[in-house]
């Protein structure tokens, strides 16, 4: 089968949307990325993807931890941003925990260690023990067949 086909069969699963933050060296570092899941309650642990050609996989392997943002449906901007589909450069204003930037306004903020890494094909899947973890009111924004959206309202209330 053909990438485009791949592709496109993954696209027919809705996700939310994420930006994975770290700090190197003084400078946080983001991506957005929706390969994200839990994985363990006991201990808790989660997993994110890193493409392999991602400035954003080196980061990871020298800070040896991420935040996971869950982002709010007002955040599109965001989302493109760090997927680097947006052409605007913008100061971007974080909170901090633990010395760690999360994105404002997120829904969720997941603060990891890194517990193990495997590389699965052209991907690096970090497994990430939570350390703490940050909630805030709002409705996720959502990704499916390549575009943005959110809920109908009324689905969630």
């Amino acid at each position: 089968m053909d990438d485009r086909l791949f592709r496109s069969a993954m696209g027919k699963f809705a996700t939310g949307v994420t930006v994975l933050t770290t700090k190197v060296d003084g400078i946080v570092h983001g991506m957005t990325a929706n390969a994200f899941m839990s994985v363990s309650l006991n201990p808790k642990l989660v997993m994110v993807s890193v493409g392999e050609k991602a400035r954003m996989l080196e980061k990871i392997q020298q800070s040896q931890n991420f935040v996971i943002n869950i982002l709010a449906e007002e955040q599109e901007a965001i989302s493109r941003l760090f997927a680097g589909q947006s052409d605007e450069r913008r100061e971007i204003e974080f909170d901090w925990v633990n010395d760690r930037p999360l994105i404002k306004g997120a829904i969720a903020s997941i603060l990891c260690d890194v517990h193990s890494a495997q590389v699965a094909g052209d991907h690096t899947v970090f497994i990430g023990e939570v350390k703490e973890l940050l909630l805030n009111e709002g409705k996720p924004l959502l990704f499916y067949g390549g575009k943005y959206g959110s809920f109908q309202e009324g689905i969630l209330d």
